[in-house]
């Protein structure tokens, strides 16, 4: 039934209903997600005044969104493959316009935390969907699909930077969030009429132990990671996060291997090709990071340092935009080197270009050309890799396991983001230079940075090498992604 109805819309016959609706919807969704995360980057020098909170505790409107993502992107894929990943999709967009709207009506610091705690939670928006087109998809359209969803995290916080920026500085700050709201609205309506529930289910119950174990474990870990240069890295409270986060993973990890049906399984995750795919994305992640926390301050540093641009925080946003319009651009090109070569191997051209960008970024740095080129590169890199990593993974997992592997790798890849944040926050903390009264990190800090960035994706590179050197997009991963066949599971369960 439904397929009549989609003929006059595709252009390729045989296919899931509204093939190219879906795309768009789930990329849609993402790039929302993206955005909500970007939004408040432009308040934050503004939060301690705006929220009548000291600098210290104004910081929780940041780390509140990172905790509760950490939680909920294992969990929301886990009972996506249990109860439905659509379902799942539209709860996650509630929290998404729940968390904006709480944030939009907040005035102090605590209703706004609890608002980007609500946000937070919809950061399994992106592996849901990525799966989601697993499902429904034909074989000859996920590869490009994938990468476009999987790009979308890019290209949101890039596209969100300016446009953030630019309400901030012309509107009152409550329409960041409501902005935020309004969007999650529309991408929830759309995924409700647009996108269809898979019958791909893993049935079973829910590990709420093992959530649990692995909830307390990432709160500690990353508390420990975002708090620590204010607390003090050697500081009681620093060491003791990081030591109780090793011994409840050790915990959970004993836990999920003797439970019959685990949160996350662990035997399937430790797969060469899983692991080795996770780990270098947490590398990236690292990698990825860190021209976001180095272009904008290089941009809006005064000129009186001999190396900061001088320009608004607009303007550093228009510069980072192209960065995110590019890493849009490589989704179809990551899926043909996928399909040519495996998806390996576009994993690893990723990485080599994001190398290449930051090695370009540590000699061209004086001028807002120079930085339009580095960011596009990186970005480049980026869109290309990105769009690789779920090929890798949802070749190497049964079908009803893909939302909980592809959040796994996401949520990877928030880490290494989180550890980036930390230690490129360090080494410009360390090596700074006096303007007058003020203290700001030194060109030489930025350098150190951006070589780290590049040194990191080499590193990934070469933990991809050892990556199983098969084709899944064209083999594996096609007769996986098959409909038909899966579509006959579920229904028994």
């Amino acid at each position: 039934m439904r397929h009549a109805k989609a003929q006059p819309f595709e252009a390729e016959p045989p296919g899931p209903p509204r093939t190219n609706a879906v795309v768009v919807v789930l990329a849609f969704a993402g790039i929302v997600v993206a955005l909500m995360q970007t939004l408040v980057i432009p308040l934050i020098p503004q939060l301690p005044r705006l929220l009548s909170a000291s600098p210290s505790d104004a910081t929780w409107a940041i780390t509140a969104t990172l905790l509760a993502g950490a939680v909920a992107t294992p969990v929301m894929g886990r009972l996506g493959d249990m109860y439905g990943k659509r379902l799942m999709l539209l709860i996650s967009l509630t929290l998404l316009v729940a968390g904006s709207t709480v944030a939009a009506l907040s005035d102090s610091l605590a209703p706004m935390v609890v608002g980007r705690a609500l946000q937070g939670l919809a950061a399994g928006v992106i592996p849901l969907g990525i799966s989601i087109m697993r499902d429904e998809l034909p074989a000859e359209r996920l590869g490009s699909a994938t990468a476009l969803m999987s790009a979308s995290l890019g290209v949101g916080g890039a596209l969100g930077l300016p446009a953030a920026a630019f309400l901030a500085e012309r509107t009152d700050w409550h329409v960041l969030f409501w902005t935020a709201a309004g969007f999650g609205a529309v991408a929830a309506v759309l995924v409700l009429t647009l996108v269809p529930e898979s019958s791909v289910r893993s049935g079973g119950r829910f590990d709420l132990v093992g959530a649990a174990g692995l909830s307390a474990a990432l709160v500690c870990l990353l508390l420990a990671i975002s708090q620590g240069a204010g607390w003090g890295w050697t500081s009681g409270r620093t060491i003791g996060l990081f030591a109780v986060s090793v011994v409840v993973l050790l915990l959970w990890g004993w836990w999920e291997l003797r439970t019959r049906q685990p949160l996350v399984d662990l035997r399937a995750t430790a797969r060469r090709q899983v692991l080795l795919t996770n780990l270098a994305s947490a590398v990236f992640g690292f990698a990825m990071f860190a021209m976001s926390l180095v272009l904008p301050q290089l941009l809006q540093l005064p000129e009186a340092t001999g190396y900061g641009l001088g320009q608004s925080m607009l303007v550093a946003g228009l510069v980072m935009g192209p960065s995110g319009l590019v890493m849009m651009a490589m989704a179809p090109l990551s899926a043909r080197i996928s399909r040519a070569r495996g998806p390996k191997t576009t994993l690893m051209v990723g990485a080599v270009v994001v190398a290449a960008g930051y090695g370009l970024g540590t000699a061209l740095m004086s001028a807002i050309w120079q930085l339009v080129l580095v960011s596009a590169v990186i970005g480049a890199g980026i869109g290309l890799a990105y769009g690789a990593m779920p090929a890798l993974i949802m070749a190497a997992v049964p079908l009803s396991e893909t939302a909980a592997a592809n959040s796994l790798n996401t949520l990877m890849r928030s880490i290494g983001t989180s550890i980036s944040s930390a230690v490129s926050g360090a080494i410009l903390a360390q090596l700074t230079m006096s303007l007058g009264p003020v203290i700001v990190p030194s060109q030489n800090g930025f350098r150190v940075v951006l070589a780290l960035g590049a040194v990191m994706a080499l590193i990934a590179l070469v933990i991809m090498s050892f990556i199983p050197g098969r084709r899944p997009a064209a083999s594996a991963g096609t007769t996986r992604t098959a409909v038909p066949a899966p579509a006959k599971e579920p229904s028994a369960g």
